[in-house]
């Protein structure tokens, strides 16, 4: 048993924060949720409602937050393109302002806190797979910059505060991730295309499916997450957390038509700007610093996505 902590996750509600939620509850600690429902659902965390040692608190992170904890999860902000970019400011504000806020917090209380950052600081990249020395390749004003750079910020803002402030930071770098209570429309890929595949619908691919990404499944991510946060002091990252396992669009495509025995078609459409040509995270300093790597294939992992999504339709 660990000993018992007080823990803030930010946006513990979405897809990632649910599952975070829900280890944290099972290992005994007090785990406080706070979500301002943008794109997430309640019935991600609707079995942990009725647990002693969970509390759910409706709040924006861009405003300040005043509570006592030991640990903090930062993982406010919509993550899927149709989400971030609904509203582009909000997306920034969220990244920025929530950074500030919560390292505030930390600063205040002392606790350790944990930055979900994203593959995304690395933007259409030019090294590949990509290390986290890489410094990136992003377009500061694209229709993606809202997130890009939102996260980018808070990394300086996170690294700053260590620096400054001597706040104790875990940095990850956050890689495609899939798996149950995602969003069935947040028009990332996974979901996408299971969707459309459970309703015999035509499977639309963007570009001509040669793009490659890597797939983790949240349980494997979530394990990295929580080793990373109680690694020593000397440990701050930004450290990669996914799959190295590289698949293009096109096989991901194929791979869900064949498990759902579904009997869609694919369709090709016009790639959107600043989309990513290839993504698959470097995870030597995960694997020698944290012991970690996905455990998970992404056949066993997409069947159990599969099975989450026919449940809901």
């Amino acid at each position: 048993m660990h000993s018992r902590k007080r823990i803030l996750v930010t946006g513990g509600a979405g897809f990632l924060g649910s599952h975070l939620c829900g280890r944290l509850v099972a290992q005994g600690h007090d785990v406080i949720c706070v979500d301002n429902f943008f794109t997430s659902s309640k019935d991600n965390i609707a079995d942990l409602l009725d647990q002693n040692n969970f509390e759910l608190m409706r709040h924006d992170v861009t405003f300040p937050l005043y509570v006592e904890v030991d640990e903090i999860y930062n993982l406010a902000c919509p993550a899927s393109p149709i989400h971030y970019q609904h509203d582009p400011v909000q997306t920034t504000k969220t990244s920025v302002h929530g950074a500030i806020n919560m390292l505030g917090l930390a600063k205040r209380t002392g606790a350790k806190i944990f930055q979900a950052s994203t593959s995304e600081v690395y933007g259409d990249p030019q090294v590949h797979p990509q290390p986290e020395g890489y410094w990136g390749h992003v377009n500061p004003i694209g229709q993606r910059s809202c997130y890009d750079e939102g996260k980018r910020c808070a990394e300086t803002l996170f690294f700053d505060y260590h620096r400054q402030h001597q706040v104790r930071i875990k940095v990850a770098r956050i890689f495609n991730t899939y798996g149950p209570n995602m969003h069935p429309n947040d028009g990332r890929v996974v979901s996408n295309f299971i969707m459309q595949a459970l309703r015999n619908e035509p499977i639309t691919l963007f570009g001509d499916g040669s793009q490659t990404r890597s797939f983790c499944y949240v349980d494997d991510l979530i394990e990295g997450i929580v080793m990373l946060m109680d690694t020593g002091d000397e440990v701050i990252g930004p450290i990669n957390l996914g799959n190295p396992c590289e698949f293009t669009i096109k096989e991901l495509a194929e791979k869900v038509i064949e498990l759902t025995q579904s009997s869609s078609s694919l369709v090709l459409h016009r790639l959107p700007s600043d989309d990513p040509l290839q993504r698959q995270p470097n995870i030597g300093e995960a694997k020698s610093k944290l012991n970690w790597e996905p455990k998970i294939q992404l056949e066993e992992g997409l069947c159990k996505a599969i099975q989450y999504f026919e449940k809901m339709l």
